[in-house]
């Protein structure tokens, strides 16, 4: 499928609001219960992760599916919301508590996220806009500085 297609139609109204409330809600599920293998929307076209912090408030388990960036090896994610104008709220849980449960296709483990400084952030950004095209549009969508993390695997003790 042509990648301009893709990018349209995952960032259209109608998809960004059954990606939002239909897909949200069911992919880290669906992914943690095939072990990576499925959300969905099917097989992942891109490198995915489910990550699950724990709420700042509730102090309970929150899991979230996002795209990711392998990068030497760590997982870059992108706290972009599909360009809305507040940050997502997983944001928060682990800038309260950076350490999540990582679920990647075929593994499981725990990680400590990092914030990206802005430096560090441009010399990844055309990398994370090669890999997530999306990225894009969502910019277009916010004026609000869209904050990278890094996931760094951290022993289970």
């Amino acid at each position: 499928m042509d990648s301009s297609f893709v990018v349209w139609l995952t960032t259209n109204p109608v998809m960004t609001w059954l990606i939002r409330n239909v897909a949200s809600p069911l992919d880290p599920k669906i992914f943690k219960a095939t072990n990576g293998r499925f959300t969905s929307m099917g097989t992942p076209t891109m490198p995915m992760v489910t990550m699950t912090a724990v709420g700042r408030k509730s102090g309970l388990p929150r899991a979230v599916h996002l795209a990711c960036i392998p990068k030497d090896g760590d997982h870059l994610i992108v706290a972009s919301a599909m360009g809305q104008e507040q940050h997502p709220a997983w944001r928060y849980n682990i800038e309260a508590n950076p350490r999540v449960e990582v679920q990647l296709p075929g593994e499981s483990f725990m990680a400590r996220a990092e914030l990206l400084s802005d430096t560090e952030k441009g010399a990844i950004w055309d990398e994370v806009r090669e890999i997530i095209p999306q990225m894009d549009v969502y910019e277009k969508r916010t004026n609000r500085n869209i904050r990278v993390f890094r996931l760094v695997r951290v022993s289970s003790g």
